[in-house]
């Protein structure tokens, strides 16, 4: 039995160990929030964060709602007799394929039967659309325009862009709403796109979202088995869904700009799809509404890119440029007859290292370079001809 004096004491006792726990449960809490908080949004509260995830999708759905009027589906017809038998296997080139063509049921002669779908953006309010040259390339095949709103028109091939998937077609429509084009020079892989098509050819403008997976792509694309592959370099990959149907529609940013033009996914992959660069096709715009066409300056050369390894194989001086080469077995040759290039007397064996004072090399092509300029532009290059370096001023022709 404890007297008062020890009682006392056993109270003192637990009082401090109450104040003690209690302290030491306060701080240990504080520290674990603290702990969580920093392992579930480091930087940033989880509030905060909701907020953003929050704010992006609105982004999203008024892009898509502001930007979807001037998607449209077109829909390719052609006459039955004029159609050869197409299998359902041959959709393809080997692992990218740019859009659906259907099987064709067994129907009288002289019927129009629709083979195929894709998709196209509004650039003008008169009427003008951007799409893929592969989805109206058939000078065969008859195209009507399906709009967002349910309305048919048909559609006129204004013109077919002989170095890029692009094309640009007409219907007879005014006050349209149209597509804001932006700079494809400016986008980052990692930023969030969003892509608008004619799914599958039967669902049309349906939306994905993705992001930029990667810049300056290079891939060969066809329609099919049998039919020519298409180099397309300086693509964009993108993970926002791009199925069969979507070729020529918009890949936009958040701001609701076109940043480029979907032409591919890839066959067997996931999530791989790919769009040529909206800049590509701005040159092609201009010229169709200016003078109804579209038209590639021409230099007339054959070259390999010169590497550190083609440096090595050919005793080259200069591991960069563009080196003037004939085909095997000469069947190509290094230089066209009377092209500008000879004209300006370049000779094989010249290694072209500048054009207009832009370095020729893996990241800056020849090709892409003088696709930089018009018919009759006059640019300077500089070459390597032997040990010499000079420069040569050379006036561009027509492809």
């Amino acid at each position: 039995m404890m007297d008062a004096q020890q009682k006392k004491f056993l109270a003192i006792v637990i009082i401090i160990s109450f104040v003690t726990s209690a302290v030491a449960g306060f701080l240990a809490g504080g520290l674990a929030n603290n702990f969580f908080a920093s392992v579930t949004a480091p930087g940033v509260n989880n509030q905060a964060a909701q907020t953003l995830v929050v704010a992006q999708q609105e982004q999203v759905v008024n892009v898509v709602r502001d930007t979807s009027p001037a998607v449209v589906s077109i829909i390719i017809t052609k006459n039955l007799s004029a159609i050869q038998p197409i299998s359902p296997f041959d959709d393809f080139f080997g692992q990218f394929w740019p859009f659906d063509i259907s099987t064709p049921s067994p129907q009288s002669d002289n019927q129009q039967q629709e083979i195929g779908g894709g998709t196209g953006f509004i650039i003008s309010g008169d009427g003008l659309i951007l799409t893929n040259k592969h989805v109206v390339g058939d000078g065969e095949a008859n195209y009507t325009v399906l709009t967002n709103d349910g309305q048919k028109y048909p559609a006129k091939v204004l013109a077919l862009d002989p170095a890029q998937d692009i094309a640009l077609i007409k219907i007879d429509k005014n006050n349209l709403p149209i597509l804001k084009l932006g700079d494809s020079d400016k986008i980052e892989s990692g930023q969030t796109v969003i892509a608008i098509g004619n799914a599958l050819g039967e669902f049309r403008n349906t939306v994905s979202v993705g992001v930029v997976s990667g810049l300056r792509r290079s891939i060969s694309a066809s329609a099919g088995l049998g039919q020519t592959a298409e180099q397309l370099d300086n693509v964009i990959q993108t993970d926002a869904a791009i199925n069969p149907g979507n070729s020529g529609g918009p890949l936009l940013n958040l701001n609701g700009e076109v940043v480029g033009i979907n032409v591919a996914m890839a066959q067997g992959a996931q999530d791989i799809g790919f769009a040529l660069p909206i800049n590509v096709a701005k040159r092609d715009i201009v010229q169709v509404q200016s003078s109804g066409k579209i038209s590639y300056p021409f230099l007339g050369v054959r070259y390999v890119a010169v590497t550190p390894e083609i440096q090595q194989q050919n005793n080259l001086a200069v591991d960069y440029g563009a080196l003037i080469t004939a085909g095997q077995g000469q069947s190509e040759p290094a230089i066209t007859a009377g092209s500008p290039a000879e004209q300006a007397g370049l000779e094989e064996g010249d290694i072209i290292l500048e054009a207009d004072g832009q370095k020729i090399d893996l990241n800056h092509s020849l090709a892409q370079a003088i696709q930089n300029y018009n018919v009759g532009d006059t640019i300077t290059l500089k070459i390597l001809s032997g040990n010499q370096q000079k420069d040569i001023k050379v006036v561009l022709g027509e492809r």
